[in-house]
């Protein structure tokens, strides 16, 4: 008689590493062969919440998540709920305390147990917590994601070192760990010979990556860079997240190297303020961030940056925030993520006095915003009437022959094309801008 298989549904807060986890999760279920996926909450038998803690009262939204969960087991006492993620990594038994119901608590660094778990939970009947720190384990005992869509994200180390003082990643990540080089081109490698065409490159710090083998060999992360660009198939690669202290001369000289590497890079700078960096323990300043930025636009004249910004950080006077202002000018930053300061449980910056009131906050980064839109909008315009590469993914209209893509600089384009074009990079005139994508004529 053949077995049904339990519903499990997903939902995911976060980063990117965040939706590779979960994408990880369901793929490690499924090959279980007992559980199948449901986008369809009401009619899952297991519901799974993996957690992020950068935004403000994550907590909170994990609770009022749960509460709306409760009452779908009040319906169902069968249903289990799994937290996973930083928050359940960060909070593992208070979970419990205030949310009995919940069946098993799994860690950033323990996704892979989780078929085990709710093994164990259906028969033994009692909550479980997992969120111990196992190296890397995760990685070579998980089945890889499926991708779709020529695009392919990879995390290739885990962990943070820096200890920024507003940030809990280092406290729900653990420490920094590189993935084994070569593992990491072999997996590359087999994506590549399954039609992916574009690597994004995953991390808490990317460019922090260092591996060193049984043989005391070191590869750092621009050997990587080099290697991933030497595996033909591969059209693109990108990297998310770098950091400042870390964005050293050997990474720059690849954008040298390959033309691979596309002209878009995230680089967060968080305050254009030497003093609030300091204080948010980001040991680079103002003119270091100015150099990487001016050493890549010797090699890459159009280059386009992308950055985050925190506001109203503990201490940050008027004038500091006209430095943030006065930056983002002298960069031109393309786009970028900008939060007002709100205090982690348990990092250094949430013993700071907080000096700014939530009005200014909310005041300065309305304008932030609104600077970064203007620019936004300037690098929106400046693309009309130029020739822009774009990967395209797939039909966006079969009937017209719409087919959709992406730009180097993550502008989606449509236009009018053939099937045999999907999964290849293609050289299209950018004709005019839409509300939320450029429209595009392929060029022969």
């Amino acid at each position: 008689m053949k077995e049904n298989k339990k519903k499990f549904y997903i939902k995911t807060w976060g980063c990117q590493i965040n939706e590779y986890d979960s994408l990880t999760i369901i793929n490690t279920l499924q090959q279980n062969k007992k559980y199948t996926e449901t986008k369809n909450v009401l009619e899952a038998e297991i519901l799974i919440l993996n957690t992020c803690s950068i935004r403000e009262k994550a907590h909170e939204k994990l609770f009022h998540q749960l509460g709306r969960w409760k009452d779908l087991k009040k319906n169902n006492k069968n249903i289990i709920i799994a937290v996973g993620g930083c928050v359940a990594t960060q909070e593992g038994n208070n979970i419990l305390k205030r949310a009995k119901f919940v069946d098993i608590i799994f860690g950033t660094q323990t996704l892979h147990k989780l078929p085990h778990m709710l093994e164990k939970h259906i028969i033994k009947q009692k909550s479980l917590i997992n969120i111990n720190f196992l190296q890397l384990e995760k990685f070579q005992d998980t089945i890889k994601p499926k991708f779709t869509n020529y695009i392919a994200s990879i995390p290739i180390m885990e962990g943070c070192n820096k200890y920024c003082s507003f940030c809990i990643v280092p406290y729900t990540r653990g420490r920094e760990m590189s993935r084994p080089f070569y593992s990491l081109l072999t997996e590359i490698n087999t994506l590549a010979n399954n039609g992916i065409k574009e690597i994004q490159l995953l991390g808490q710090n990317v460019n922090s990556y260092k591996y060193i083998d049984k043989n005391k060999n070191k590869y750092t992360f621009a050997e990587l860079l080099h290697s991933i660009s030497l595996i033909k198939k591969i059209k693109r690669i990108r990297f998310i997240t770098s950091n400042p202290m870390q964005f050293t001369d050997d990474i720059i000289h690849i954008y040298n190297k390959t033309n691979k590497i596309v002209n878009f890079l995230h680089l967060p700078i968080q305050s254009g303020s030497n003093k609030i960096l300091k204080l948010m323990k980001r040991p680079y300043s103002i003119s270091e961030y100015e150099q990487i930025i001016k050493k890549l636009k010797k090699i890459r004249p159009n280059i386009q940056i992308s950055s985050d910004f925190i506001v109203g950080f503990p201490g940050e006077t008027e004038d500091d925030f006209q430095d943030t202002i006065k930056i983002i000018s002298k960069i031109k930053f393309d786009m970028s993520y900008s939060f007002i300061y709100s205090p982690r449980p348990g990092t250094p910056a949430s013993k700071l006095k907080d000096n700014v009131d939530l009005e200014t906050k909310k005041y300065r980064l309305q304008i932030l915003q609104k600077k970064i839109k203007k620019q936004t909008n300037y690098w929106n315009t400046k693309i009309i009437n130029s020739n822009q590469k774009i990967l395209v993914e797939k039909f966006f209209n079969k009937k017209k022959l719409e087919l959709i893509g992406k730009t180097e600089n993550n502008r989606t384009v449509i236009l009018q094309g053939q099937k045999n074009m999907i999964g290849k990079i293609i050289k299209v005139q950018i004709t005019k801008k839409k509300k939320n994508f450029f429209k595009g004529i392929y060029i022969p």
